[in-house]
């Protein structure tokens, strides 16, 4: 099995956000499941990304969501 792995450029434009917005969500605890590879790369895996739209998803600004 082969899982591809995104960088921060990669799956800011996925979610049309910064990567300043990715790398504060790290430092907060992470909504988004990261690997880091090494002492530095950060990756993100699609399936995670997919996860975090699907909890986010909101049907009406008055159901307050997340």
């Amino acid at each position: 099995m082969r899982i591809k792995l995104l960088n921060t450029k990669e799956t800011a434009e996925i979610l049309c956000v910064s990567e300043a917005f990715l790398e504060r969500d790290r430092w907060a605890g992470a909504r988004i499941p990261f690997i880091k590879v090494g002492a530095r790369a950060i990756r993100y895996r699609m399936q995670d990304i997919e996860n975090y739209i699907e909890e986010n998803l909101c049907y009406s600004t008055s159901q307050g969501c997340a």
